[in-house]
């Protein structure tokens, strides 16, 4: 018994504890504002950003003209450096310019831009997931935060009446058995409350992550979005969705890319197969039938054996494979968009506004029963199941709110596009 209260007591510090820090120490964010900050400081997006301007600067580089090559050679006369006279001495000098034919640079450039474009992609990606995770982590702390509602208010008034217990049995009006029974109530509320505020903890360090926020304020949003709206609000069919989301979600648009990335690699692995060639002009002292002489210089590989075969059979192969990937996402997202529109139209069908009168009718109840109990016209029994079955059913509410709101969420992710303002 000793262990036992020990426990309680230290619970319910806790719980006090938990709940001035929060009362105190908190920073209300709205979705938007939220948004804001995460796109300024997530880690994350800042690094993905560095790998978009990489590939920037490549397509600058494939752009370039290949440097001219200098060659020159030198005598070595007597022993002595670079000596020369009427009759001795030779001096080599040629300058010769790497000339890429079959429009290799640019299609190397148009290759570079496609790294580029996916590069882009990856990060858009990035940004919808980070910002998915962000939106729902911040609709559960909501949900929580309601959850935390339902404990205090019940704990409230049932540490009221433990109060007013302690009085009458005092007084020798009501037996330690029924002093007793309050105080479990109040006790396994409170326990129920302490999981709550756990749960909050883990929530909001992930929050805390995202928005790459370091202070100790306890981060409570708030949403514009009217719950009543939601379970009548209605959704374009499925073909609508998917061509949205072709359009709209950076996975649809890469695999696209990266199709057309492989379908350039072709046409550039067949502009390779084609020789370059290498102009300049030389400058011979001596060396050559005639002195100072000056002529022009070509050179060419000879394609005999080498004809970048593998590498054009390899980039055939690579867009049938990315064509089979792009399909593939293609019908992914089908299935995703058919799965979470089936999945909110389903929440709708078991959240609607009756519910909503109901919750409010309930708490009304609450405060009769409540009242009722107070002027001894329930039994302590009585009141113990309704304030159970109260609990239950408020929770239970909040869960298929919750669920609800999340399905709209997951559509929106999926679409990407806020089919359903949750803001």
């Amino acid at each position: 018994m000793q262990k036992i209260s020990l426990f309680f007591i230290i619970t319910v510090l806790c719980f006090f504890r938990v709940n001035a820090q929060t009362k105190v120490d908190t920073l209300s964010l709205s979705f938007p504002a939220a948004e804001k900050i995460f796109l300024q400081n997530n880690l994350s997006l800042l690094a993905a950003r560095y790998n978009v301007d990489v590939n920037k600067a490549l397509i600058k580089q494939a752009k370039l003209w290949d440097n001219p090559v200098l060659t020159t050679d030198q005598n070595i006369y007597d022993g002595k450096f670079f000596q020369h006279n009427a009759t001795a001495g030779q001096v080599y000098v040629q300058v010769m310019q790497l000339v890429r034919t079959a429009g290799k640079r640019n299609k190397a450039a148009q290759l570079a831009a496609d790294n580029t474009t996916i590069s882009q992609e990856q990060f858009d990606d990035l940004l919808r997931t980070l910002r998915y995770t962000l939106h729902n982590d911040l609709l559960e702390v909501s949900h929580l935060l309601k959850i935390k509602k339902v404990y205090t208010g019940e704990i409230d008034e049932v540490n009221k009446l433990s109060k007013g217990m302690d009085l009458l049995l005092q007084a020798g009006n009501v037996s330690v058995k029924d002093n007793l029974r309050i105080k479990a109530l109040l006790f396994s509320l409170q326990n129920e409350l302490v999981t709550t505020d756990a749960q909050l903890i883990n929530i909001e360090s992930e929050v805390k992550l995202l928005l790459n926020n370091n202070e100790q304020k306890f981060i409570a949003p708030y949403f514009d979005y009217k719950f009543g709206d939601l379970t009548t609000v209605a959704i374009p069919d499925t073909s609508a969705l998917l061509q949205q989301a072709i359009a709209n979600r950076p996975d649809a648009r890469l695999a696209q890319t990266a199709l057309a990335l492989q379908n350039h690699n072709l046409i550039y692995q067949k502009a390779l197969a084609k020789p370059d060639i290498s102009i300049g002009t030389e400058y011979d002292q001596r060396s050559s039938y005639a002195n100072n002489y000056v002529g022009l210089a070509v050179s060419l590989p000879l394609n005999i054996f080498n004809k970048n075969q593998g590498n054009i059979a390899a980039a055939k192969f690579s867009i049938q494979q990315q064509q089979a990937v792009t399909d593939l996402t293609t019908e992914r997202i089908k299935n995703e968009i058919s799965n979470a529109a089936s999945k909110f139209t389903f929440y709708q069908s078991v959240n609607n506004r009756q519910q909503l009168n109901f919750s409010q009718q309930y708490d009304t109840l609450f405060t009769n029963m409540l009242q009722s109990y107070q002027q001894r016209q329930l039994s302590l029994l009585e009141f113990i199941d309704f304030m159970d079955a109260y609990k239950d059913t408020k929770l239970k509410l909040l869960e298929q709110h919750n669920g609800l709101v999340h399905a709209a969420a997951d559509l929106n992710y999926t679409v990407g596009n806020d089919v359903i303002k949750l803001d």
